[in-house]
């Protein structure tokens, strides 16, 4: 079949007016100017279609298991702390068949929105199975949370291992879910296992201010949140006097096989970090303004040249799983910022599509 449209982009060249996609057997065999695939290959059926034809679109953060967490986006939220305590209780009341049920609805909305692959956290394995079936390609990232080096050598180690070597239909990675949910002994262990086993990482990094002040000060509410769970976390208490970014490097988290959801509290010194190591940040502007947790410097990152992707998270904290209502709020917040070159539709496209793929060291996804 011969797909054709007034402008076909496939973002790894320029724009092609009037171009066409060839796929063969599922395939995309030839991209290039209608009139020459059509001349090439005569008798191919041919689809015509308006607008404009591109990759699918790459979520690079989100939690499909979440899915029918819905109706806590539109609840009042009072703090990001009294956000996390409401997860809890709802956990508890899932099953197996309600997390893998959650996560099949997520995937259809996404594929459904056009996006064809993303980045998933994965908090409960029984969810895999479903996201595999659905047809989305990326990376299915394992979180570790709530562990201290207690948690860790109790459960978490041994059901973390478990998992990655069951065979599970998806490309896994791990996410250590962030710093002041993981003690720092067993977040360099995951980095290490990580590096160890050639798989991808992708924590949570500077979604709040309470996070700075927790790794820098090791105090706070996420400091009292760690102690009302029962966790013993090295830096509750002592700090690191250092930023998220900082720290993260500071225990080898940061390097080309991560990238790091939100990043919205972030300075220029942050940025630099970002910037030497390689590392994408997954944009999720709209799961910020929900959770009240402020916006993230996107303007500073497209100046500076910080690789950049989009991701919704969930819809426990998002109004869809949309990534093209994402990418317009990522660009409109990229102009309220003060980003007045001109490829700033460009770069968040780019974002949409290959930064997404490149997050997560993709290169056959995110561009025709």
């Amino acid at each position: 079949m011969i797909h054709t449209a007034p402008v076909v982009l496939p973002i790894v060249t320029e724009p092609i007016a009037d171009g066409a996609v060839l796929v063969d057997d599922g395939v995309i065999a030839e991209v290039g100017p209608a009139a020459e695939l059509t001349a090439r290959h005569p008798g191919t059926p041919v689809r015509a279609w308006r607008g404009t034809l591109l990759p699918g679109l790459v979520n690079a953060h989100t939690h499909l298991q979440y899915t029918d967490f819905e109706d806590l986006a539109a609840e009042p939220v009072t703090s990001f702390v009294s956000w996390i305590k409401k997860m809890g209780p709802r956990r508890q009341r899932f099953t197996d068949q309600m997390w893998a049920d959650s996560a099949k609805r997520g995937a259809d909305l996404l594929l459904g929105s056009g996006t064809t692959a993303c980045a998933d956290i994965v908090t409960d394995a029984c969810v895999l199975a479903p996201v595999a079936e659905s047809g989305l390609t990326g990376v299915s990232y394992l979180e570790v949370v709530l562990a201290d080096d207690k948690q860790w050598a109790a459960a978490s180690r041994a059901q973390l291992l478990d998992v990655l070597d069951r065979p599970s239909g998806r490309v896994l990675g791990i996410s250590p879910h962030a710093l002041y949910t993981v003690g720092t002994a067993v977040f360099r262990e995951l980095v290490d296992l990580a590096h160890a086993r050639d798989l991808r990482l992708h924590p949570h990094l500077s979604e709040s201010a309470d996070e700075v002040v927790f790794v820098r000060d090791g105090t706070g509410p996420l400091a009292a949140l760690a102690q009302l769970f029962g966790r013993a976390y090295e830096l509750v208490g002592m700090g690191s006097t250092l930023s998220p970014a900082a720290q993260l490097a500071a225990i080898g988290g940061l390097g080309p096989s991560t990238h790091v959801a939100h990043g919205v509290h972030c300075d220029a010194a942050d940025r630099a970090l970002f910037r030497a190591h390689g590392v994408h940040v997954a944009l999720c502007v709209r799961s910020n303004a929900v959770l009240g947790v402020g916006a993230p410097p996107v303007a500073d990152y497209l100046a500076e040249s910080v690789p950049v992707a989009i991701g919704t998270d969930s819809l426990a904290s998002s109004p869809s799983l949309d990534l093209l209502d994402e990418a317009r709020a990522v660009r409109e917040l990229a102009s309220r910022q003060g980003y007045r070159h001109p490829d700033l539709d460009q770069r968040v496209v780019e974002a949409a599509t290959s930064g997404g793929a490149l997050a997560m060291g993709g290169t056959d996804f995110g561009v025709l």
